[in-house]
């Protein structure tokens, strides 16, 4: 009689045991989770700058439109634009100082230093974002004189 040597565990190496299986699923449910929680912050971080490029585009739009205002005129307004509303609230941040005209003399108008303080809602009328904005005012006061008239 002949005996066959065979290698310890030998039978029953058919297929995998529980114990292997268990592992295997904790092993694959590991890296799901991190797989999962990588492509979470990638997409807070996408978020992010969406909303931040949407910023820009509406800041560029609104510095665009209050090039229009004059604020010692209009000291407050509001403004639809699109997706959002505008709204804004000037301040003197000067007094009213008479401009000079050339080659000396009064001008005709006077000038300010004003502070806008500039508040952006989305249409829901839900608050996005504010900023001040610094300008000059100005008004006409005077008649322009010609010399020798």
């Amino acid at each position: 009689m002949r005996r066959r040597l065979v290698a310890p565990g030998a039978r029953n190496s058919r297929g995998f045991s529980l114990l292997e299986a268990v592992v295997a699923m904790a092993l694959i449910a590991g890296v799901g989770m991190a797989l999962f929680a990588w492509i979470n912050s990638n997409i807070e971080a996408l978020a992010r700058v969406q909303d931040a490029n949407s910023r820009a585009a509406a800041t560029a739009n609104v510095l665009e439109f209050m090039s229009t205002v004059n604020p010692m005129s209009t000291p407050d307004g509001k403004a639809d634009l699109g997706g959002y509303r505008m709204t804004w609230k000037a301040a003197a941040v000067t007094a009213a100082q008479d401009g000079t005209n050339y080659p000396s003399g009064m001008g005709i108008y006077q000038f300010a230093l004003y502070d806008n303080l500039i508040a952006i809602e989305k249409t829901d009328g839900t608050p996005w974002f504010n900023f001040t904005l610094r300008q000059v005012g100005y008004k006409r006061v005077r008649d322009l004189r010609l010399p020798f008239g």
